[in-house]
């Protein structure tokens, strides 16, 4: 099937600069699917497969309500669902190469929403007035290139030509990279979760996993790394998850800034993607620089891991809490799952002599996860603490258990 490089853009503003964008990819012996998202007109200048009319109707609108309503926000939330389920469409079905947008803030906001359904590894980039601006949400957990087009995207002139042609250069080289070559075979990737307090045990298994010939791919659990791995895990990136470090769900129970939101945990249980779970780092809440915990912390036991983070234990109240909410996402499970519990603490700092040390409060916890827990989840006692090798062994061994009991079904699909 022959693929193409997907041009989304508003052409009823900027019709003359994506015909100018259009001709610098085809130039380069590319074939193009263009997405008009702008709902007052089209162009003539080129071909349109999607005009506006279909994009909205993607959406469950038609472009008349849009043009009546005279709502910018809602046209330009409209417009990018409505691309965004065309995109997929285009995606699922085998004929995109690569994704490539332009525009000012209307115009972005609707390029990056559309390629949120794009997966990892067919090349993203959006040349946009807003490239210097804070649009981690807006980009989220993709592999998107923003490149500053330093002037508005308002007509050809001396500036913004240049930079359409270094785009389409850049999205037409970026669309035939072969990723696969060179890449070293492995049995399957694992994806993993780390912090700084985990990372002793993260390193072992890592060495481990290795050993026996698969790809480990350790995600900082930073709130944007546990976002990025339920979203890779979804993707059908991972074959198996050893979910070590689960302290994102501390942070969004207590409002912390390394939270990874609600679905933390669930892509694995959903997609019944082997997986080994461990309340790592449970003890402790994240905040930036001391004055910026919340006035209702201020005398709770802290701890500055560095000069820009403080660390909050957390009580034997909330363990209660995070041990039901980690013991009900994973006993949602569709697959074999293991919950491994280090009885001698859950984190560099909480061990004895440790400032986080507060055996009390990590029983609560082990508590709530034995009492809420599936039967249908294994769930081990380890006398060991998170950081001692032979936890770190427990956890490989059971990781490859769960796959290897795991591979006859895959096989009979």
């Amino acid at each position: 099937m022959n693929q193409h490089i997907l041009l989304i853009g508003c052409f009823d503003t900027k019709g003359a600069l994506f015909a100018h964008l259009r001709h610098c990819i085809l130039a380069r012996g590319e074939q193009v699917i263009a997405i008009n998202t702008g709902v007052m007109d089209s162009t003539t200048a080129f071909p349109v497969e999607y005009e506006a009319s279909a994009v909205a109707q993607a959406a469950n609108y038609t472009l008349d309500y849009l043009r009546n309503r005279q709502d910018r926000g809602l046209a330009i939330d409209v417009m990018g669902r409505g691309a965004a389920v065309i995109t997929k469409q285009l995606v699922d079905t085998g004929r995109i190469k690569a994704v490539i947008g332009m525009g000012g803030g209307g115009g972005t906001f609707i390029t990056l929403l559309a390629m949120q359904v794009v997966p990892f590894g067919i090349p993203k980039l959006c040349l946009t007035t807003l490239a210097a601006k804070d649009l981690s949400r807006q980009v989220g957990q993709k592999d998107i290139t923003l490149m500053s087009s330093v002037v508005d995207i308002a007509g050809l002139n001396s500036i913004i030509t240049p930079l359409i042609e270094q785009a389409g250069a850049a999205i037409c080289a970026m669309a035939n990279v072969d990723t696969t070559a060179g890449q070293p075979t492995s049995a399957g990737r694992v994806a993993i979760s780390m912090f700084g307090n985990t990372t002793a045990c993260v390193a072992q298994c890592t060495i481990l996993l290795q050993k026996q010939g698969y790809e480990v791919l350790a995600f900082h659990a930073t709130g944007v790394g546990g976002k990025t791995m339920e979203a890779f895990i979804r993707e059908g990136y991972f074959d198996a998850v050893l979910d070590v470090t689960t302290t994102e769900l501390a942070d969004d129970l207590c409002g912390g800034i390394c939270s990874a939101g609600p679905e933390r945990l669930l892509a694995a249980a959903h997609l019944g993607i082997p997986a080994v779970v461990v309340p790592g780092c449970l003890d402790m809440v994240n905040f930036g620089q001391p004055d910026t915990v919340p006035v209702a912390y201020r005398n709770r036991m802290l701890y500055s891991w560095a000069p820009d983070v403080t660390l909050m234990r957390t009580n034997e109240a909330e363990n209660n809490e995070l041990g039901i909410r980690l013991a009900q996402k994973v006993s949602q499970s569709t697959g074999p799952v293991t919950v491994v519990l280090p009885m001698n603490g859950i984190s560099q700092i909480d061990a004895e002599g440790g400032v986080f040390y507060w055996p009390a409060a990590d029983e609560a916890l082990f508590r709530a996860i034995k009492n809420n827990i599936a039967a249908t989840v294994n769930l081990i006692e380890s006398a060991a603490h998170i950081n001692d090798t032979v936890f770190s062994n427990l956890l490989v061994g059971c990781l490859l258990a769960l796959m290897k009991q795991r591979k006859p079904a895959a096989e009979t699909n």
